[in-house]
């Protein structure tokens, strides 16, 4: 069996018409033909849960098979991961990765491209440090992306927005193929059409769209908006946070405008999926190759009050994110899944789709009984967060939001002295940091020092989502259902053997 993994970074599910016919911020219906079309093959599982957040957290899970955020934030691959690539090469599979995603390549994030046959970078997108000149680039797309105050187009320093004008700065904004997403997908419709040489093949494709920013070719700019979509008053690329106040702050109109062009990145990304259906179609694929599309999170677009992620409490907007399957052999393929399922879970179902085995110790429970009908029950829980914040967990129905001590550290666990609360700069040496066998899940030493925790919100919350979807309405200190959660949320956690630390700051008893 060969098998080809997709993750569209951000993918709301509720702008998908296989999961809503109309997106909850908005009154009109969103393109998605293709993804329609391919979730029509496929098992669509609709209580899908991710758990390390936000983007690289989410990607050693499916690539190592490890709950990480109870341990270290954002890093590297580590030297104990048994990673995906590894595996399958050990049995003979050929391995291929394409991305535009630039994280993997930044401070902090090594290891995971390296384990691949090989992999193909397209350059460019938002922070990707690529192009230096021109040293002032197109006024009217920093006006869009960028707050100078903040973000000067001299600035020389990390993260800086200036970076993606300069990036694009040559790019002919009419030129759609020449966008991020249609370029990842038209290299993998390529790849897929050649790949049949070979006996079995695994290829992972990671596109970093529809993750911001919005700045996108026609006709998408315009899709889904009378407002002049070049106009250099309407972001394209909003600050995370708040969205009544601060940098982050949008009025109703700019907001509108987000929307539309959020809206206008999926169909973008869904019609360049298209050309991946075609290549498998076009080479008789489907009756030996499983594909899995998903996202790693969803993305707030006034929600509550928010804009974005990483700083609110982890709704599903954010946390429930679309996974779609489809196996050649599955009995459920074409069904809807209700099972509860969590994103770590896709590390060991590659794996049994290649047919290797799942090592020993891993958080992983492979997916393939349930896609074969032969499992009701997949999951009691699913954990879900950020490191150093809020821990959550769902049974499926209730999602329940843990807040931590702000004042507490999280302790980071790491073979490398990464930087626990500044991912993408320089690292620094830690004086502070403990070696030890700390790990439940790897005899190998780590290092132990502390970060930084910071609180996303600072009350229990509770939500009945299957009442209340949208989580509108906090059941904590009104429902009897609070304790029963509290107490999943605590079994949870001694399942995973989590540090004591983190029931210190999240006020538990183990």
């Amino acid at each position: 069996m060969n098998v080809l993994q997709i993750s569209i970074d951000s993918l709301r599910r509720d702008f998908l018409s296989a999961y809503s016919a109309v997106p909850t911020v908005v009154d009109y219906e969103v393109e998605t033909d293709n993804l329609d079309r391919f979730a029509e093959r496929a098992a669509v599982f609709d209580t899908h849960y991710a758990g390390s957040l936000p983007c690289m957290p989410a990607r050693r899970e499916w690539t190592a098979g490890v709950q990480e955020f109870l341990w270290r934030p954002w890093g590297p691959i580590e030297p104990f991961d048994e990673t995906l690539p590894c595996l399958a090469r050990d049995a003979g599979a050929v391995t291929q990765f394409i991305t535009d995603h630039f994280h993997y390549f930044q401070h902090g994030s090594h290891g995971y491209y390296e384990d691949y046959n090989g992999f193909e970078f397209v350059r460019g997108h938002e922070y990707d440090a690529w192009k230096t000149v021109p040293r002032e680039p197109d006024e009217r797309l920093l006006d869009q992306t960028t707050d100078p105050a903040t973000d000067p187009a001299d600035g020389v320093g990390f993260l800086n927005r200036a970076q993606y004008a300069r990036n694009v700065d040559a790019l002919d904004e009419r030129a759609e193929a020449d966008f991020f997403a249609p370029r990842v997908f038209a290299s993998t419709a390529d790849w897929l059409r050649d790949a049949g040489d070979w006996d079995q093949w695994f290829c992972y494709v990671d596109s970093f769209d529809v993750h911001e920013p919005f700045h996108l070719p026609e006709p998408y700019a315009s899709m889904y908006t009378d407002e002049d979509p070049r106009d250099p008053e309407l972001p394209n690329w909003p600050y995370y946070g708040r969205i009544d106040a601060g940098q982050s702050e949008l009025s109703d109109r700019e907001l509108e405008f987000v929307r539309s062009q959020f809206a206008g990145k999926v169909t973008m990304v869904d019609r360049w999926f298209g050309e991946v259906l075609e290549a498998i179609e076009g080479t008789g694929s489907w009756e030996d190759t499983a594909v899995i599309v998903t996202a790693d999170h969803g993305f707030l677009l006034g929600e509550h009050g928010w804009i974005a992620k990483n700083e609110m409490p982890v709704y599903d907007a954010l946390a429930n994110t679309p996974l779609m399957i489809h196996h050649p052999d599955a009995e459920r393929s074409g069904d809807r899944i209700d099972q509860l399922t969590s994103a770590v879970d896709l590390y060991a179902t590659v794996l049994d789709f290649l047919d290797v085995s799942i090592p020993e110790g891993t958080h992983s429970r492979s997916l393939e009984p349930v896609l074969a009908g032969a499992e009701n029950d997949h999951r009691e829980w699913a954990l879900y967060g950020y490191w150093g914040s809020s821990v959550n967990v769902t049974d499926g129905r209730y999602t329940y939001m843990r807040p931590c001590d702000p004042e507490e550290p999280t302790d980071c666990y790491s073979t490398t002295m990464m930087n626990p609360n500044s991912w993408f700069t320089p690292t620094e040496p830690k004086t502070d940091a403990e070696s030890g066998t700390f790990l439940p899940y790897t005899e190998s030493p780590v290092w132990k020092f502390p970060g930084r925790s910071y609180a996303q919100h600072d009350d229990d919350r509770l939500y009945d989502t299957e009442a209340d979807p949208h989580q509108e309405t906090n059941l904590a200190g009104e429902s009897g259902e609070e304790d029963r959660m509290r107490e999943l949320l605590v079994a949870a956690l001694a399942d995973l053997d989590a540090p004591e630390g983190q029931f210190d700051r999240l006020g538990l008893e183990p």
